[in-house]
Parts: structure tokens; C-alpha cells; sequence
């Protein structure tokens, strides 16, 4: 139980947050030098990736301004969210450069935003696709970006497990 308490505490602590926060933010400024230093073109699944970090970042963002229950609430349910949804449409986009038959890979060209919320619109150097889901551009340790995304992800997600299950064994609450 010693283990659940450590994990548990974690949600508390400004420091933890702050790590998800940072972590984000890298991946984020990370994301952009790949777009405009580099070059690289982000299709429809890495804009939909991106955003799904976005999430993340904002949902540390909450507890880092004001750390009560209704802000860990809130950001426990948009980090889950965000880092499940990220990992799901991470292993679709390697599903789609993996594929077999690239006659059959096809990806949107047009953001499906919400229409209150039209990113794209409102801020296309950042969510704006401009390029091609089955390319792959760039790699690193033989893996490509949605392979690495599909690992950060997966660490997103098992951090958000940890902390959430050792909140409910522990504290009883978020």
C-alpha cells in the first residue's frame, strides 16, 4: 500500500504536474521545430496527435493554477481522455504508413474540429494538415514519429492509471 500512497500523493504535489506540464510543452515546441526548422510537413493524424497534447499540457495547466479537487477532477478526466485518444490515433496513423496496399491509404486533408472550435481556422500555423499520413519523413532508432508517439502516449496513459488507481485506493477521491 506504501506503493498506492506514493502514486497517490503524486496529484498533489505542484511538481508533478509541472513534469506533465513541461513534458507537453517540449513535445509541443518539439512538434513546431519539426514543422518550420526542419521542414516537415504534419498531416491530419499528427495534427490530431498534436492536439490530443495539447490536452495533456492544458490538463496540467489547471492543477498548476489552483490544485483543489474540482481543478484534479477536471484535469484527471482531459489528461485520460487526451492521452487515450492520442494513443488510439497514433496506432491508426502507423496502421496507415504500415499498410500494405498505399492505394488504400488515405487520410483527410481538412481537420474534423468541432465547428465551435475550427483550430485550423483559428490558428493553422499549428493545426493546419499540409501534408501526406503515409509519408515517412523522419526517423529515429528505426522508428518513425507515430511510433514514438504511440510510446509517449503509452507513458502518458500508464502514468495517468498509476496516479488515478493510487488516488482511488488511497485518498478516495481525485
Amino acid at each position: 500500500m506504501k506503493v498506492f500512497e506514493f502514486f497517490g500523493n503524486w496529484a498533489e504535489q505542484r511538481w508533478a504536474w509541472t513534469s506533465l506540464f513541461l513534458s507537453a510543452f517540449v513535445l509541443e515546441m518539439t512538434a513546431l521545430y519539426f514543422q518550420y526548422a526542419m521542414d516537415l510537413k504534419p498531416c491530419i493524424m499528427c495534427i490530431y496527435q498534436r492536439t490530443a497534447v495539447f490536452g495533456v499540457l492544458f490538463a496540467a495547466l489547471l492543477p498548476l493554477c489552483k490544485n483543489n479537487l474540482l481543478t484534479r477532477f477536471i484535469a484527471f478526466v482531459v489528461w485520460g481522455i487526451s492521452a487515450i485518444w492520442g494513443l488510439l490515433i497514433a496506432i491508426e496513423h502507423v496502421d496507415l504508413q504500415t499498410n500494405s496496399n498505399p492505394f488504400f491509404t488515405a487520410c483527410e486533408i481538412v481537420p474534423n474540429f468541432p465547428s465551435f472550435m475550427p483550430l485550423h481556422n483559428w490558428l493553422p500555423n499549428i493545426f493546419a494538415a499540409t501534408g501526406d499520413c503515409g509519408n515517412i519523413d523522419w526517423q529515429f532508432m528505426n522508428m518513425s514519429m507515430p511510433q514514438w508517439m504511440i510510446v509517449i502516449f503509452a507513458a502518458y496513459t500508464l502514468a495517468f492509471v498509476i496516479v488515478l488507481f493510487s488516488r482511488l485506493f488511497t485518498k478516495r477521491q481525485f
